[in-house]
């Protein structure tokens, strides 16, 4: 039977992510010049190209309300859960799969809410088998966006966004959080802008999210999330100097595969870190004897 954490190792890995917290830098000012050639990109582009971009960024504008097209199945990721904690006897006692959870007809049976139970480093372990597939991915896709110089690389944007917002779900159902909710694509929304933000920007979305869970937080952090289009603004324009070698073609292959590799293990660690300790807060919340 797998033990859980006790009260004082949720505590020191909750002290781990918050040095990590406190180890992000600002963005460094080479990468800030490479952001220029952003600006001129309408200009040069073909209006059926930037046409194109805008159609798939709307689409990631719907994420939030209804998760279109970029919503994923949970099963997948529970079966990764399942098979690194070594289901099927990983939840423990008999009373653990209570009404019917365990008798799930496919994959490992695991559920949302049996995941939410497991120990953290299963989640974690499950979160970097996860990302890890998702870099490797990024990077063959970014080296195929390279071949064609500017008109690949304009429509590799979009398709870097997409799968962020699914590499953020991922991270999401590992430590027990459910996706299809409105709420939590909100969440992964900050997410994709933490990861994306320089430093003051990081502090702010770090305070916002800190109190998430709370009723009165999660409405200000809603009030807060000014339109979609200032977070994938930010996000594209964070490319920059990573992009920026990518506008050659052939050796916009090499550049557009280490970028896309990059800016999806950032995202990946991102989600990773600030679900986690969502997930330790909760534990260490209901660990606090009750004040009757």
């Amino acid at each position: 039977m797998i033990r859980m954490e006790s009260l004082e190792q949720l505590e020191s890995q909750l002290l781990d992510i918050q040095r990590w917290e406190k180890e992000q830098k600002d963005v460094m000012f080479w990468e800030k010049l490479g952001r220029i050639p952003f600006m001129l990109l309408d200009r040069i582009t073909p209006k059926i190209v930037r046409e194109k971009i805008g159609s798939a960024l709307n689409e990631v504008g719907g994420f939030i309300q209804t998760g279109g097209k970029h919503l994923i199945r949970e099963r997948a990721v529970l079966d990764v859960l399942a098979q690194t904690a070594g289901s099927p006897s990983v939840y423990g006692d008999e009373e653990d799969n209570r009404d019917g959870e365990g008798e799930e007809a496919s994959g490992s049976g695991l559920t949302l809410e049996q995941a939410a139970r497991l120990p953290l480093a299963i989640m974690d372990s499950a979160a970097d088998t996860i990302a890890a597939k998702r870099v490797k991915f990024a990077a063959a896709q970014g080296a195929a966006a390279g071949t064609g110089g500017l008109f690949t690389m304009a429509v590799d944007i979009p398709l870097v966004l997409g799968q962020s917002l699914k590499v953020l779900q991922e991270m999401a159902l590992c430590y027990g959080y459910d996706p299809n909710e409105e709420r939590e694509r909100i969440f992964i929304v900050k997410c994709l802008q933490f990861a994306s933000a320089d430093i003051v920007g990081k502090k702010a979305i770090l305070d916002e999210l800190g109190e998430f869970d709370d009723q009165d937080g999660s409405e200000q952090v809603i009030s807060q999330l000014q339109g979609w289009r200032e977070v994938v603004q930010s996000y594209t324009d964070s490319f920059g100097m990573k992009k920026l070698f990518q506008l050659i073609p052939i050796a916009g292959i090499v550049f557009g595969s280490i970028s896309n590799r990059g800016t999806i293990r950032d995202v990946a660690e991102a989600g990773k870190m600030l679900y986690k300790k969502r997930r330790i807060r909760h534990r260490l919340r209901s660990m606090k004897p009750s004040e009757d």
